[in-house]
């Protein structure tokens, strides 16, 4: 009996040294193409969080990361297309809004605020949007990378290109603008009056770009050496 728990109790022993010496450390990889930014402009490893916007190389600029904390950012607000001279305004809904919203709100409030230190808050080009557009890494998930790009819903979300003609079920607007649809992967032209999602965009400039992507090298190679020990 003695014997039998002895050579078990020594299994389990050989067990544990094993797993904890013999098999690699799971490290978070560096993406190619995203980087993840705190609210005050620093960028942060891609297993940190919380993470405000979204630092993207291939386009050369910031996305805005939506949220559920009913915030201007919460992901569950909706807003009409205006751009102050053409769209609908205020027939969206969100919270921070006394007269319902609108795409040219959630702009003005953005740059306000200088979300990521970035005053240049705009809708995305189609498409920049539509560079997004990625395979679901889960069933049921919205097609964007959700690692990045959390509360995004499988919807249409607006982009900057208006005065684009409508579907012929929707000839009683005259014209609309350009949205992309999260769930399809397709764009359509909806009436300025639809009530879709928005995710913003500000461009960057060369020299942040390269200062970014130099903090979050070292940034990431630390995290990996931590990883180790």
């Amino acid at each position: 009996m003695k014997i039998r728990l002895l050579t078990s109790l020594l299994m389990l022993l050989l067990l544990i040294f094993y797993c904890r010496f013999s098999l690699p450390v799971h490290v978070t990889p560096v993406h190619a193409r995203f980087t993840k930014m705190i609210n005050t402009g620093e960028v942060i490893s891609s297993w940190q969080g919380p993470w405000s916007c979204v630092v993207d190389s291939s386009l050369n600029v910031l996305w805005e990361v939506k949220t559920d904390n009913e915030s201007i950012h919460d992901g569950y607000w909706t807003y009409s297309w205006f751009d102050e001279i053409q769209g609908k305004e205020n027939f969206g809904d969100c919270y921070f809004e006394a007269q319902r919203c609108d795409t040219s709100d959630l702009i003005r409030h953005t740059n306000t605020q200088g979300l990521c230190n970035q005053h240049n808050w705009r809708l995305p080009t189609p498409d920049e949007l539509q560079s997004l557009i990625k395979s679901p890494q889960r069933p049921g998930q919205a097609h964007i990378n959700n690692d990045y790009f959390p509360f995004i819903h499988k919807g249409d979300y607006w982009t900057s290109a208006n005065q684009q003609q409508l579907p012929q079920h929707f000839t009683q607007f005259n014209s609309g603008a350009l949205a992309v649809n999260f769930h399809a992967g397709q764009q359509a032209t909806l009436p300025y009056r639809n009530a879709a999602f928005v995710i913003l965009v500000s461009s960057l400039t060369e020299a942040n770009t390269t200062s970014q992507l130099s903090s979050r090298v070292i940034n990431e190679n630390t995290s990996q050496k931590e990883a180790r020990k």
